[in-house]
């Protein structure tokens, strides 16, 4: 899988979470600031801060970190695939 795939999925991931339930088309921003870090981080919770705060500042709501932690793991294992690490 090459890194085009990659984004293609992990964003696929990201719009189908819908953290705040308005709909899949709404995240656009969000989306890509996640799939920013995702080319830089590969801790989960490092990853999962980045997830929490990009959402947050655009929707002014919190989302849970566990919840944000189990997207990130989700979108790493997308990344390692990508990268034949798995």
């Amino acid at each position: 899988m090459d890194t085009v795939e990659m984004n293609r999925r992990a964003g696929e991931l990201l719009r189908q979470w819908d953290p705040f339930r308005i709909g899949e088309e709404q995240y656009g921003i969000e989306v890509e600031d996640v799939l920013a870090a995702l080319q830089r981080m590969d801790h989960p919770t490092d990853l999962a801060k980045i997830i929490q705060r990009a959402y947050e500042f655009s929707f002014k709501q919190w989302i849970p970190i566990e919840r944000c932690i189990d997207v990130s793991y989700k979108l790493l294992a997308i990344k390692f695939e990508a990268k034949c690490i798995i």
